[in-house]
């Protein structure tokens, strides 16, 4: 009898749902689940309706300018102090030029990075910091193209999305601050940042994880990779640490950890996903980044711009992903703009402007004496 009443009280429970649903204008469940793998819960991927659709609208991508005049002027011999796309046409500079201020500063328009009275002038350090974020932009459309970023490549919009300041950055978190004379010791966490999803992990993994450029020494582990290893292995603290990482990558790209391993195997790369391969180069693109572009530019910063610390502002996952799997809907922007596919060195001198010319806006800035050394191979999973 009891088993009955059981059954009988779950059918009424299920009727009850189904006309909840359907006074509610629902024909389903407001839920999007994607199999990432193995069929089963171990990779799968849940999440509603309204928020894929919410997210993705705040991923769209602008419109790409309309393509330049033909010309046969070079930048470089038209504008003084041009010394990055000294090589493209004018018509093409001035198109770029154009794009970027609708991606970064649409707002105050050119004279976010530029005098107005002098437009060749570098006294601004945003112009020396755009020229060398557009170096980076370069960079990374030509050497990460096959290992992470793809045909979709990056523009400047990507990660500032029309505000001069990415919304998603990043300094070293210098922990609590002393009170009465008295520092709380807390061993980097237990403070519930929004960085590790409000949890008691260490805050501050960002530093050690994506913010050096020596890929060789931090290793991105929760446990030994034997089971009696003859060292001391990975300690508890250091697991944590990998899981504030994954926190944030989770974060990062809207996921949940099914995108890229399988739950029940998680350190298995033979049953993982491809974009697992992708996330591993993605680290070491953004280390890449953060150690060659943005860490040379303290001394460019004005101290308001730097963090508590002193540290230059630098990039994550989310930067880039703003809360998809592919940033901007994996819409390929950079097709429209070739010349941010291309690696440019600076000029070794300035080009005269010519008679009565006028000097006009140009990102510009020192690129490195020698490409950094592109990241190792991933090691063959084992099948």
């Amino acid at each position: 009898m009891k088993t009955l009443l059981t059954v009988a009280g779950a059918v009424v429970a299920l009727f009850l749902t189904i006309a909840m649903f359907g006074t509610a204008g629902w024909d389903r469940p407001p839920l999007v689940t994607s199999q990432n793998g193995y069929r089963g819960t171990a990779m799968a991927q849940v999440e509603t309706k309204a928020d894929a659709l919410e997210v993705k609208a705040e991923n769209k991508a602008p419109e790409a300018a309309a393509p330049a005049e033909p010309g046969d002027d070079l930048a470089g011999k038209t504008y003084e102090n041009v010394k990055v796309l000294q090589n493209l046409t004018t018509n093409e500079f001035n198109r770029l030029m154009v794009s970027m201020t609708e991606w970064v500063s649409p707002e105050q328009g050119c004279t976010y990075c530029h005098n107005t009275e002098n437009m060749a002038d570098d006294s601004l350090y945003q112009k020396r910091v755009a020229r060398r974020m557009l170096q980076m932009t370069q960079h990374i459309n030509a050497t990460w193209k096959e290992k992470h970023v793809h045909e979709a490549g990056v523009t400047c919009y990507t990660c500032h999305r029309g505000q001069p300041v990415p919304a998603n950055i990043w300094f070293t978190d210098p922990g609590p601050q002393a009170r009465s004379g008295f520092i709380p010791r807390n061993n980097g966490q237990n403070l519930a940042k929004e960085s590790v999803g409000l949890s008691s992990l260490p805050y501050d993994t960002l530093t050690e994880f994506l913010g050096k450029k020596d890929i060789d020494n931090t290793v991105i582990r929760v446990n030994a990779t034997t089971a009696l290893p003859e060292g001391r292995g990975k300690p508890i603290q250091d697991a944590e640490k990998t899981y504030g990482l994954m926190m944030h990558m989770s974060q990062g790209l809207g996921v949940n950890c099914t995108y890229c391993h399988n739950t029940r195997a998680i350190s298995n790369w033979g049953e993982s996903t491809p974009q697992r391969v992708s996330a591993w180069h993605g680290i070491r693109m953004v280390r890449d980044l953060n150690g060659d572009y943005l860490e040379p530019l303290q001394s460019t910063f004005p101290r308001n711009r730097l963090g508590a610390l002193g540290d230059v502002p630098k990039i994550n996952c989310t930067t880039c992903h703003n809360g998809v799997n592919k940033p901007l809907n994996g819409a390929h922007v950079v097709e429209a703009y070739p010349s941010l596919t291309k690696s440019t060195e600076i000029a070794a001198g300035t080009p005269p402007a010519p008679s009565g010319g006028t000097a006009v806006p140009a990102p510009a800035a020192p690129v490195p004496a020698a490409p950094p050394a592109p990241a190792p191979e991933m090691p063959a999973p084992k099948p």
